[in-house]
């Protein structure tokens, strides 16, 4: 087995979303560390740190020149950072000695690697609120589509009141309008370049240094920082805990539909499915489960991603190197998290007869509440409560539905109103339809 399953030939097309895993390749990597590389010789040019005609040479170049990755692997392993090996692989691709002196001026290696992690992850951030909203999208339909359909609640993995399907649908979705909120919020945070110098200074660059990380920053259209955040990873390690928390909340997803698909329930119907090697009638919940695993292996890169923003002094290559380990996977399973769950929310399908037969089962001891509470209209609550109570245990005991007892114990009780699922379903069908509109104004609105 591979030591990744991102990176297994077994386990890929379970665990990897090829469009994030792009952003994640060695090639991928290179790539954007010679962007960097590049803007930054064109700014320093700019601002009159280096020659304009080799600011000029060195851009074009990091445009042109292909580097191997595996050619930077001795360099990395010896230097625990791969920028020297790029620098100096990327020269002898220039050719051109007069120039090449001026890459890399006055820069460290974490700021090539960060703003170029930098750049790859705005494009990540692209991604996941394209899949938020067609997440939420889908879960809109299902709300609106759903709203008065009846069903049961559970508490406590009990039957409790009715609800109805459309609000189970909004209990999914709404917490995304929170997400897709947190993460416009996080773009400011996030998407910063780094460029500090050898200790946070810009020393090498004199009095133009904060000048060239201004337009460093704007030539990558990335936010300026202002300062150095070599050793100020809350930025990166708010991003993580954001990826855990969506990730949470699809994993929830994913366990009610493993509890509604189960063969004795049966109340949804699910896109897809997996097989059993040795039992032909299994049509497994692969997908729901797969959001489960997704959720709790986010939990946990999460801690690990949460430590490594305790950095040493002005750098720290060993809190660093858990950023490399860790920060990767996370996104890695946010972006597959988040096409299963779109998948899911698109191709799932409610059985109605299931549903309603569960609502009235069990002698539709569901409407206990309701009927507790007709009966305070007449007497105190408490007392009210003890009898139906002691009729709940008598309906269990001798088998007799809950409502045939009622009738024989109150007959002038209006039972219609007390045993019908629409009736008793209180604000279900008014949150599902809120939660609908909420999504699409909010899909409207870009916010």
């Amino acid at each position: 087995m591979a030591a990744s399953v991102y990176d297994s030939a077994i386990y890929r097309d379970l665990f990897l979303d090829a469009e994030a895993g792009r952003l994640f390749s060695d090639s991928a990597t290179v790539r954007a560390m010679m962007i960097v590389e590049g803007a930054l010789a064109k700014a320093q040019g700019a601002c009159g740190v280096i020659p304009e005609d080799s600011a000029f040479f060195i851009h074009r170049a990091s445009l042109e020149c292909q580097i191997d990755p595996a050619g930077l692997a001795a360099g990395a392993g010896q230097s625990a950072v791969v920028v020297p090996a790029l620098v100096e692989a990327f020269r002898k691709a220039m050719d051109a000695p007069e120039h090449a002196q001026y890459v890399h001026w006055g820069a460290t290696s974490q700021d090539i690697q960060d703003t170029g992690l930098i750049l790859r992850l705005r494009q990540l951030f692209g991604l996941f609120e394209a899949r938020l909203e067609k997440a939420l999208a889908a879960f809109a339909a299902l709300a609106e589509a759903h709203a008065d359909l009846p069903m049961a609640a559970r508490t406590f993995a009990q039957i409790a009141t009715p609800t109805s399907f459309g609000a189970q649908a909004a209990e999914w979705g709404a917490p995304l309008l929170s997400h897709r909120t947190r993460l416009a919020a996080l773009r400011a945070e996030v998407l910063k370049v780094s460029l500090s110098g050898a200790a946070g200074t810009l020393s090498a660059m004199g009095d133009k240094g904060p000048e060239v990380r201004a337009k460093l920053a704007e030539g990558l259209a990335l936010g300026d920082p202002g300062a150095s955040w070599h050793s100020q990873r809350e930025g990166l390690a708010a991003f993580a805990g954001w990826m855990a928390g969506l990730c949470a909340s699809l994993a929830k997803f994913g366990e009610d539909l493993t509890l509604l698909n189960q063969g004795e329930v049966a109340e949804i119907t699910l896109p897809g499915g997996g097989a059993s090697s040795t039992m032909p009638q299994k049509h497994n919940p692969t997908l729901p489960m797969l959001l489960v695993a997704l959720g709790r292996s986010a939990a946990a890169l999460n801690t690990s991603l949460q430590e490594a923003a305790i950095h040493r002094q002005q750098r720290d290559p060993a809190a660093w190197m858990l950023e490399w380990m860790f920060l990767p996977q996370l996104c890695l399973g946010t972006a597959r998290a988040l096409a299963v769950a779109c998948e899911l929310a698109e191709g799932l399908r409610p059985n109605a007869e299931a549903m309603a037969a569960r609502v009235e089962g069990d002698g539709g001891l569901g409407f206990a509440e309701a009927l507790s509470f007709a009966l305070a209209r007449s007497m105190p609550r408490p007392e009210a409560q003890a009898a139906v109570k002691a009729l709940c245990a008598e309906a269990r005991t001798t088998g007799a539905p809950l409502r045939s007892l009622a009738a024989a114990r109150w007959p002038e009780l209006d039972l219609d109103a007390i045993f019908t699922p629409a009736a008793q379903m209180g604000t279900a069908p008014r949150d599902a339809r809120a939660f609908a509109q909420a999504a699409r104004d909010a899909g409207r609105n870009g916010s």
